[in-house]
């Protein structure tokens, strides 16, 4: 019979990319990964990791078994979680993957969960789009918060949150600084700080300032933080372009004006995405329960 810690010693394997970092996470010594791994290559009879002097990854073979190993691991940490719901009360681990321009939207979550389902312990992960739909299927995340409309996901079951509507953030004293609204077009001629290209809130953006013809936009300085952007847009060097949900960070910097952008194109809808699986793994299920009942009207839900 397969052991479960052999494959959830090739999982960490999988994720680390590393023997001794995935004996580590493992809590185990690294000879002990090691002869798990192969205990379970020989009872597969199939070569499952590639070696040398360090790990140089998997098999073919390997990359089919490691799928298995993915789930079967994903379904005994789902029976522990039904267990532990059925005895008392559900605990666990939530893994979320956020994209950064979703963030306002974690603490009104975070705290309904913290007040509902003690027991649930929140990670929060900030990453792209791309990196949600990645870790849904590896069931390296449990759920994720993205766009629902724009680059929509695969293989998930969505509930719609809120549209996501932008504003400019700029200094006072700038060109811009005491418009009450402002174009595109003048938003792309300041001095910008924008969300680097690999982020999905990036490529939306660039459309809005292409969509009446103007240039594709040049900002000065790009980053993968929205916090280094606020903390940017307070130094009254540089101007952005960010979600009115980010606003209340901004609350009380002297010298910064917010001013609303016109625009055509539509509001894009930032949504809760699972996998789109049967059955649910049970912290899953209760996320699920969760997120309709609160108020995602403002600027964070409630």
């Amino acid at each position: 019979m397969l052991l479960l810690r052999n494959l959830q010693y090739l999982t960490a394997l999988a994720r680390e990319r590393h023997f001794a970092k995935a004996a580590a996470a493992c809590e185990v010594t690294q000879p002990t990964l090691s002869a798990g791994i192969r205990q379970l290559e020989e009872q597969l009879g199939l070569l499952i990791v590639q070696r040398g002097q360090r790990f140089e990854g998997f098999t073919a073979q390997g990359e089919r078994i490691l799928a298995w190993a993915r789930r079967i691991t994903a379904d005994a940490v789902s029976l522990e979680q039904e267990a532990s719901r059925l005895r008392e009360a559900l605990v666990g681990q939530l893994r979320i993957g956020v994209v950064p321009t979703a963030l306002p939207s974690v603490p009104g979550l975070a705290s309904a969960l913290a007040h509902r389902h003690p027991g649930i312990r929140l990670v929060v992960q900030s990453t792209s789009s791309i990196e949600i739909q990645r870790g849904l299927d590896e069931f390296a995340l449990d759920a994720g918060i993205t766009y629902l409309d724009n680059e929509p996901l695969s293989r998930v079951r969505t509930i719609p949150l809120y549209p996501e509507r932008y504003l400019l953030l700029t200094p006072t004293a700038g060109p811009l600084g005491n418009r009450t609204e402002a174009s595109w077009r003048e938003a792309a001629s300041l001095r910008l700080c924008l969300l680097s290209s690999d982020m999905q809130n990036r490529r939306i953006l660039d459309r809005h300032f292409t969509e009446d013809g103007g240039p594709a936009v040049q900002p000065a300085l790009e980053a993968n933080s929205v916090l280094t952007l606020t903390a940017l847009v307070r130094t009254g060097l540089w101007s952005t372009v960010l979600p009115n949900g980010f606003v209340p960070l901004l609350a009380g910097a002297d010298g910064i004006s917010v001013i609303p952008l016109r625009g055509s194109l539509p509001a894009y809808t930032m949504g809760l995405v699972v996998p789109d699986r049967e059955p649910l793994a049970p912290i899953v299920a209760t996320l699920m329960e969760v997120v309709p009942t609160l108020d995602w009207t403002g600027p964070n839900p409630a």
